[in-house]
């Protein structure tokens, strides 16, 4: 369990990190701002959806237009607030237009999102629509054949009680989908209720012994070798400071 200091603390580091990222040389250059989430730290619920929008490109918060607002109206109908719960998106840059994300850039944008999932080690995740709900389940099947029916998945580090429902703009465009809406947020409560599943034991790290006829060559290799100099090349990467 980490400490809740601690936690945000953790968090920050990898907002500095995304605010900074040009892993999509596209998005970084078109960009206001990396959104990259708000609300508890420390949350048992987790709510991930697409990209941002406009709107949250502008403002540096996610979910703050007319689906935001219709989902703090859902929190509300089961006790909650936005306050409570944390959200974020599976892109933390708004894609041009609002197009659909690219798989290069979901997959280069997924470390950080595993990374908040590890730090605020939330009990339930839930998904917003088909994009988040695929990459989290790594499976291509559709938002309508899963939503409201939770599952136990390991993302990333951590296991997770993962809830896939529909994104609240469905039901701004199709408002009979608004009481589907009602009905997948009124089982949040009682999910939240149960125990967080249990976690994956940390992998060991065992040192590679090598082979005895081997180690004679491998000694002489390395007194062959050239010594590294210890100066850093100008044009390799900064260390990411661990979060990865």
């Amino acid at each position: 369990m980490v400490d809740a200091g601690e936690r945000r603390e953790a968090l920050k580091v990898v907002y500095e990190q995304a605010s900074g990222c040009t892993r999509c040389p596209q998005l970084a250059a078109t960009r206001h701002s990396v959104v990259f989430g708000a609300g508890n730290a420390n949350a048992d619920l987790m709510f991930v959806g697409e990209a941002p929008g406009k709107n949250e490109d502008l403002q540096g918060r996610p979910f703050v237009g007319a689906a935001g607002k219709l989902l703090g109206e859902l929190l509300e109908g089961i006790g909650l607030t936005r306050d409570d719960v944390f959200i974020c998106n599976t892109l933390k840059c708004r894609p041009p237009q609002n197009r659909d994300p690219l798989p290069q850039e979901l997959d280069n944008c997924q470390d950080y999102l595993f990374r908040q999932l590890e730090l605020i080690e939330p009990k339930v995740v839930c998904t917003l629509g088909n994009f988040a709900t695929k990459l989290l389940r790594g499976d291509p099947t559709s938002i309508t054949k899963l939503r409201g029916r939770e599952e136990i998945r390991t993302i990333g580090p951590r296991t997770i009680r993962l809830y896939p429902i529909l994104h609240p703009a469905a039901a701004l465009y199709t408002r009979a989908l608004l009481d589907t809406l009602r009905e997948d947020f009124a089982r949040l409560p009682d999910l939240l209720a149960l125990d967080a599943p249990p976690q994956p034991e940390p992998p060991e790290e065992t040192a590679a012994i090598p082979e005895p006829e081997l180690a004679a060559e491998a000694d002489a290799d390395a007194d062959a070798a050239p010594a590294e100099s210890g100066t850093a090349d100008p044009d390799e990467p900064p260390p990411q400071l661990g979060l990865f």
